[in-house]
């Protein structure tokens, strides 16, 4: 069951996520965009069971062209995945987060798989958060993950 993401409202990111994203995407091969016109138009969240990453995923514009970004946020580099990384940030709570490309991070794979195997929804965020766009897994039946196994 999706949990509630913990969301620091007050808190201040350098770079912002979308400053991110302008040096980022340009290097990613699928973006076809303009970076310097991106702009959010939603974003969903799920939960790390463990409470150690955070998973979440951007809904940006270049021009008229929609992207979805999974991105996850890291306390410590991951071993073996520099190439997914998306860059450095400073939050003012938490301190230097590491932000990966989540298509290849295994904690936003589990979760994404379980997220649709069960039927779930995408994170709740706390009042005052920014609001997300609403998301839910259409569930697959007769199929059980095995808890603690990563996929």
């Amino acid at each position: 069951m999706a949990g509630v993401a913990e969301i620091h409202t007050q808190a201040s990111l350098t770079p912002n996520k979308l400053e991110l994203m302008r040096a980022w995407l340009p290097t990613q091969a699928w973006f076809t965009g303009d970076a310097s016109d991106l702009a959010q138009a939603g974003q969903f969240r799920f939960v790390d069971p463990a409470g150690a990453v955070g998973i979440q995923v951007m809904l940006v514009t270049s021009g008229e062209i929609l992207y979805q970004v999974p991105l996850t946020y890291r306390d410590a580099p991951l071993a073996g995945d520099e190439a997914a990384l998306a860059g450095t940030m400073e939050h003012s709570v938490l301190g230097t987060r590491w932000v990966y490309d989540a298509m290849s991070d295994p904690v936003y794979a589990s979760e994404l798989l379980r997220t649709i195997v069960e039927g779930d929804t995408g994170a709740g965020v706390p009042a005052g958060a920014a609001p997300t766009t609403p998301v839910q897994g259409s569930g697959a039946e007769g199929v059980e993950l095995v808890p603690g196994e990563r996929h």
